[in-house]
């Protein structure tokens, strides 16, 4: 499912669904699943509380998008169907397409992984600029309003129904009622539906909490076009900081820092220095000491990831429908979310064909797996820090020790880490890892290994 592809399904007629379809929230859940609507509905409106830049800057009201965000090869894939083109124009803006296999310098584990003989593009770019190409390509398309400064309210009910039927918002100070016969809550990790469900008499889905305390930090500098590469630093828990540095247009490097459980990523350009030179590759800190710094730094805290387990619930109303954020928000050293938002919108079209009643439940049934398999990824990893709180995967401790084995041989063996980056990419399932050829490689014994046991 994770790879399915929009072309290969029956697409929904203009109307079939409705008149009108309302998505509150134009982040990129928002957009993809307003794509997706008008493909059924004659009208979809994007209501977004912040004003929507005409250019590919960050928004006022969302200060984590001027963070660096990854575009993972799941959801490259998605945007790509659902905007075709969309890699070409993200190109066209400054974006890069580079090979990830090739073209990344990823430490972990005490090591750098080996390069793999693989083709693994990725697509490197600022979150604004991926949503402005998104946005621009919706405003060219007929049947879609996006209406900036509209501050969402809360939805009209038919309780008799059991049926959302609108929304109400505030628009200039005027309070507005819209009809619709679909609204989709794309408003992110403080999404008030679940408030809403408990004050109107409905099952409210129980919510996983996963605390990591991360602070991170991020700097532009200048990058010299011919330097492309890429550089990733897990933290580990003896070294609970990260780091990463990202090409992206405009020949710039985001450069961000990362500190987990108590550790405070730097504000200031003296500690962020200190941060870079402490880091176990050189790479991050030279560049910082040799290229010129072009904007403030911007520190954004993400105290815990969150699943509100909307696949769980037996009642829903109809009319409504969750995606992106507002179902899980995870932790963003991972990039997935733009990714799992995409994924989300590619869910819902599956399921408009079957029309919108009863929608929401099966959305909810149909993302799940989707949600499950980066939940679990990065879950699984933030519990290799002692000091991570909340509901643990079953299995956590026995495979988090087998990624260990695994990366570390990864090292100096370029297929495992073409293994692993594909489940990273939300390409693979993290299943495909226990394939026997892949245990083969974590656990045969190395030649080193052998030469020093005959010779004692």
């Amino acid at each position: 499912m994770t790879l399915a592809r929009l072309d290969r399904y029956e697409q929904s007629r203009v109307g079939q669904c409705g008149h009108r379809a309302v998505v509150v929230g134009g982040s990129m859940a928002g957009l993809c699943a307003a794509r997706v609507l008008s493909d059924a509905f004659t009208e979809v409106v994007v209501l977004e509380r912040d004003r929507l830049p005409s250019e590919p800057v960050a928004r006022d009201g969302a200060p984590q998008t001027s963070q660096p965000h990854a575009m993972l090869e799941a959801g490259r894939l998605t945007l790509n169907d659902l905007f075709p083109g969309f890699d070409r124009e993200v190109r066209a803006l400054g974006g890069l397409k580079l090979n990830m296999a090739e073209a990344v310098d990823w430490y972990d584990r005490g090591g750098v992984v080996a390069d793999a003989d693989a083709d693994l593009p990725a697509l490197y770019a600022s979150r604004p600029l991926f949503e402005h190409v998104v946005r621009e390509r919706l405003r060219d398309r007929d049947g879609i309003v996006l209406r900036d400064d509209c501050h969402f309210i809360g939805c009209e009910h038919d309780a008799a129904a059991g049926r959302i039927t609108g929304v109400r918002f505030r628009d200039g100070g005027a309070e507005t009622t819209l009809d619709a016969q679909l609204t989709v809550d794309a408003t992110g990790r403080t999404s008030r539906t679940p408030t809403w469900l408990a004050d109107h008499g409905y099952p409210t889905p129980e919510v996983e909490r996963v605390t990591v305390d991360i602070t991170y930090s991020t700097v532009r500098i200048t990058r010299p076009p011919e330097r492309q590469r890429a550089v990733l630093i897990a933290p580990e828990p003896a070294r609970p900081r990260g780091a990463a540095m990202v090409p992206v247009e405009g020949n710039r490097w985001e450069v961000v820092l990362q500190g987990l459980h108590g550790e405070r990523s730097p504000v200031d350009r003296e500690t962020f220095l200190d941060w870079a030179a402490a880091l176990p590759l050189d790479a991050v800190a030279d560049r910082l000491r040799s290229q010129e710094w072009v904007s403030d730094i911007q520190r954004y805290p993400f105290p815990a990831s969150i699943r509100r387990r909307y696949d769980t619930l037996s009642a829903f109303p109809d009319g409504l429908a969750v995606t992106g954020d507002a179902i899980a928000s995870f932790n963003p050293v991972y990039g997935q979310g733009m990714s799992v938002a995409a994924l989300d919108a590619l869910a819902l079209h599956l399921e408009l064909p079957d029309g919108i009643d009863g929608l929401g439940l099966r959305l909810f049934d149909r993302v799940g797996p989707i949600v499950d398999e980066a939940w679990q990824t990065a879950v699984r990893n933030d519990f290799v820090f002692e000091a991570t709180t909340g509901p643990k995967p079953f299995g956590t401790a026995l495979l988090n020790r087998y990624m260990d084995r695994l990366v570390t041989r990864a090292q100096d063996d370029g297929e495992l880490t073409e293994a692993f980056q594909r489940v990273f990419r939300l390409e693979r399932p993290s299943t495909s890892l226990l394939h026997p050829r892949i245990l083969w490689r974590v656990f045969r014994p190395r030649l080193g290994s052998e030469t020093e046991q005959s010779t004692t």
